[in-house]
């Protein structure tokens, strides 16, 4: 019972970061991995507002003549792909059959699928003569397809948008939940058609992704893109980008700083708890030194030297220790486990091998740190002194 109070405050604390850190990087490796298929010879130009300047209610955006100039100058350097959400990040709301949704709006253009590495399980997506025409047509996501009560195959079927009626021409293939929210549920338009059901034109933010087919030209596009876009906002030099060119790289990149600081901080916190459960043994282990002083006695007794005594209750401390930190292990990944049944939409966990070094090396050097005193003392102690102890 003793050694198991010992550990108690190793298995707790080792078992919070593990569970921590697997939840955080199960959910960073998603991310990622949707990022991933943009390619690696895929650039993206985005719109970038400072936050101090969100906060006085400012907002950049890309506009269609930013898409033309790039199209203009760069338009032999691969695919240039402009995409739009004609009702913002929040969507609209859509209906069909008596059914209503509120869903996000995609205005794209034929090779947008291509690039994003995402295909239509059912039907087909849009073309070009959709954009040419201005076909009043959509692509809708599997999540839309059951909200709105459609059939498996729902080609041919209506779906009311901003006022539109457009046609289904095809269902893109499933990707799953991402942290509760799907990423099922949108509907894709010709970009021509959302122009035209756009509520204000004036709030157009254009998205850019350019499917390079030189990847070694990747940097000095991004910098030729960058000096362009500078100049066609009339940045000065002291002021800063209001846009992002980015590779896939270094958004993958991004999203993995992120997850990794908050992986330290949280368990950078957590940890300070390791230092609490090593007081606990310390505590424990003093108790054991005194409830075992004529013990000692008799193994000094018997020829046991210093050292023997000092190393007895220092291996003691550590296997406690490394024991607690082993089950703590296991018991961080049984809660991350249970983490993602219970929090919809949280991928699985992923316990990196560097955490799990970690957390045992931690655990390991609180029981020798704090196994010390007590071992000292013991080894310390008068077997004269030791024996005649009641």
């Amino acid at each position: 019972m003793r050694s198991v109070i010992t550990s108690l405050g190793i298995i707790v604390s080792v078992a919070a970061v593990i569970a921590v850190v697997s939840m955080i990087q199960g959910l960073a490796y998603s991310v990622v991995r949707n990022f991933e298929g943009l390619g690696t010879n895929v650039l993206t130009i985005q719109s970038s507002t400072p936050f101090r300047e969100q906060l006085l209610g400012k907002s950049n955006r890309l506009t269609m003549q930013d898409y033309l100039l790039i199209k203009k100058k760069f338009g032999d350097v691969g695919r240039i792909v402009p995409s739009f959400a004609p009702f913002g990040q929040f969507g609209a709301t859509i209906s069909s059959g008596g059914e209503d949704n509120q869903t996000r709006v995609l205005a794209v253009t034929a090779t947008y699928n291509d690039t994003i590495r995402v295909y239509p399980s059912v039907g087909r997506f849009i073309t070009d003569s959709d954009n040419r025409s201005a076909r009043p047509v959509c692509v809708i996501g599997e999540r839309v397809r059951t909200n709105l009560n459609l059939p498996k195959n729902p080609i041919g079927r209506f779906i009311e948008v901003g006022g539109a009626s457009l046609k289904i021409v095809g269902v893109m293939e499933e990707r799953g939940d991402l942290l509760g929210m799907s990423q099922d549920d949108y509907i894709v338009v010709p970009f021509a058609i959302g122009q035209r059901i756009m509520p204000n034109t004036n709030l157009q933010d254009i998205t850019i992704l350019i499917d390079v087919a030189d990847i070694s030209r990747l940097d000095e596009l991004r910098d030729r893109i960058s000096g362009t876009l500078r100049e066609a906002h009339a940045l000065r030099g002291d002021q800063e980008d209001d846009f992002r060119v980015q590779t896939a790289q270094q958004l993958t990149q991004s999203v993995s700083s992120v997850t990794d600081t908050i992986t330290y901080v949280l368990g950078g916190v957590i940890g300070i708890s390791l230092l609490v459960g090593g007081i606990g043994i310390m505590n424990i282990m003093l108790v054991s030194v005194t409830e075992r002083t004529r013990e000692i006695g008799i193994c000094k007794a018997l020829g046991a030297r210093r050292q023997t005594i000092l190393l007895q209750f220092l291996l003691e401390a550590v296997v406690l220790s490394l024991l607690g930190g082993l089950i703590g292990v296991v018991l961080g990944w049984i809660i991350g486990l249970g983490g993602t049944l219970f929090i919809p939409g949280l991928p699985p966990p992923r316990i990196p091998m560097w955490a799990i070094s970690l957390a045992l090396f931690f655990s390991s050097a609180v029981g020798l740190i704090f196994g010390v005193i007590p071992a000292a003392k013991a080894s310390d102690l008068d077997p004269i002194e030791a024996l005649r102890y009641e």
